[in-house]
């Protein structure tokens, strides 16, 4: 039997792609028969990822891309218009955790980073794409969280939390305003997914909140509600193709159930 390819003639154009949830997409969507734009500002990782996708024969480059500015968010998209002739996905995942402190502590840069990258980041990449979206329609995905929409547990992250909530509330948005242009907008809000993003969060002084959480039976959920970028990349895989068709304006969880108890 013919294995039935779901993203084939499809480019996808993916921020944040040279790690964690981007990269573990972005592979997921070639074997699908994607076209990639991996936009990221590790360069060395995204063109690492970019060779080992051409090695296996996909149609990917590498883009150079600062989420929080214009100008490059504008060139990073005209760049893959150039280099494939179209755009049908729009992974919006470039992010931060940023920097998680008490709300006294935590500077007016440092919460403007964070949205800047998280927020400002998300309208820019689809400001710059709908246009060419809206040639034969497409898919837009989120990348947001389970913290600042179901979870408010995490000590000092009210820059983060505050950036995830206002990703939902514009994803909403831009699928009533999309819809008749064929393009979906929706939201993944992955929980405690392994990748390397907690290592480049920086935590001040987080234990005088006093915000605690401990499950006295353990965490019921799946797996406790640990998982890997395989399972987020399969969830973007059914927003991104014709599988979740009629699907727009939500947010999906992937998280195992775990945030349902906080």
């Amino acid at each position: 039997m013919t294995k039935n390819v779901m993203l084939k003639n499809k480019v996808a154009f993916i921020t944040g792609a040279a790690s964690g949830i981007g990269a573990g997409t972005a592979r997921r969507f070639a074997e699908e028969g994607a076209r990639v734009a991996l936009a990221d500002v590790q360069q060395a990782e995204g063109e690492q990822l970019r060779d080992e996708l051409r090695q296996a024969g996909v149609e990917a480059i590498y883009l150079n891309c600062d989420v929080s500015d214009a100008v490059s968010v504008e060139a990073a998209i005209r760049q893959t218009i150039d280099a494939f002739g179209q755009l049908d996905i729009v992974f919006a995942n470039a992010g931060i955790n940023g920097v998680w402190t008490p709300i006294e502590e935590l500077a007016p840069e440092e919460w403007a980073k964070t949205l800047n990258i998280n927020l400002t980041g998300t309208y820019l990449t689809v400001h710059f794409a709908v246009p060419h979206l809206k040639r034969a329609g497409g898919s837009i995905i989120i990348t947001s969280s389970v913290n600042g929409t179901r979870t408010f547990s995490n000590p000092g992250a009210s820059a983060y939390s505050s950036s995830k909530a206002g990703q939902v509330a514009f994803m909403k948005m831009m699928a009533l305003e999309l819809g008749r242009h064929h393009i979906r907008c929706n939201a993944i809000c992955p929980g405690k997914i392994k990748t390397n993003i907690d290592d480049r969060t920086e935590k001040r002084d987080t234990e005088t909140i006093g915000i605690e959480v401990k499950l006295p039976q353990g965490n019921p959920a799946l797996n406790e509600g640990k998982g890997d970028v395989t399972e987020v990349a399969d969830v973007c895989l059914f927003l991104a193709s014709d599988l979740g068709r009629h699907v727009s304006g939500v947010e999906i969880f992937v998280d195992g159930g775990a945030s349902l108890l906080r």
